[in-house]
């Protein structure tokens, strides 16, 4: 039987054992502002507390996955409790995403950016469109990955790997992505049959066991993940302060390369 639940911006479609989230932003490219964030938060833990569910897609509506935090929340310097209340709420999504104890799969089309690629690395597989682009791209405005990015960057591609990712911004193709690691599959049909063939193929096997391997693996984690996550909120609090951050979004608004000086 097949339902669907809707929370604003994030719907929620159930088919036998899998919920298929979607990001339901495609006019901005599923940016996440503060309404989307907490209607994906809502979304998952519904998902995470079905008992029917084993497998999860995580997917974005129109022409891209995510293309990262909405740019109109850095046009306005906030006040600090509303940051606070802002990276609060993207380190409980990524957190519950991650130790979600079902299997995760994200499907990437379009593009995957800053925040939305943090949020797609903590699922347990990715599969990506052979057009998609991927990019860990904050420096471009002067700040750091957050969402756990740097967790999830270093354990996939190492300190070194992760830093040279980090710091250069580069958009990646998907078969780039998959050549560093950052991807498991690109897919040779389209995303949709790649997507299903591996759910399938989920679940045939012993989800259970899988599912538990996961739990241990996570929890050995969760310490590392939990401090990291805090480390990136005060870090990019002060990043917010810079003049380079400034600079970066004012250029981005202009549609033209910023000019830092490292202030």
């Amino acid at each position: 039987m097949d339902s669907t639940s809707a929370a604003g911006t994030v719907l929620v479609t159930y088919s036998d054992r899998i919920a298929t989230v979607s990001m339901n932003r495609p006019e901005a490219m599923n940016a996440l502002n503060p309404e989307m964030l907490h209607d994906f938060i809502t979304a998952l833990k519904e998902v995470s507390d079905n008992e029917a569910v084993d497998v999860v897609i995580l997917k974005g509506n129109g022409k891209a996955f995510s293309a990262g935090g909405d740019i109109k929340m850095m046009l306005s310097p906030g006040k600090e409790n509303a940051f606070d209340n802002l990276m609060d709420g993207i380190s409980e999504l990524v957190t519950t995403l991650y130790f979600m104890p079902k299997l995760t799969i994200s499907a990437i089309h379009g593009a995957a950016a800053g925040l939305g690629l943090s949020i797609a690395l903590a699922t347990d597989h990715l599969i990506a469109d052979s057009e998609s682009k991927v990019a860990m791209n904050f420096i471009g405005i002067g700040l750091i990955p957050d969402g756990g990015g740097h967790f999830f960057l270093e354990r996939r591609l190492g300190e070194v790997g992760a830093k040279e990712l980090i710091w250069e911004g580069k958009v990646l193709t998907a078969l780039e992505a998959k050549e560093k690691g950052l991807i498991h599959e690109v897919a040779d049909e389209t995303l949709e049959q790649a997507v299903e063939r591996k759910v399938q193929a989920w679940l045939q096997s012993p989800i259970t066991a899988m599912i538990k391997t996961k739990k241990i693996l996570s929890e050995k984690n969760r310490p590392l993940l939990i401090k990291m996550l805090e480390i990136e909120k005060a870090a990019q609090m002060k990043m917010r302060q810079t003049a380079d951050h400034q600079e970066g979004i004012k250029a981005f608004v202009e549609k033209r390369k910023p000019n830092f000086t490292g202030k």
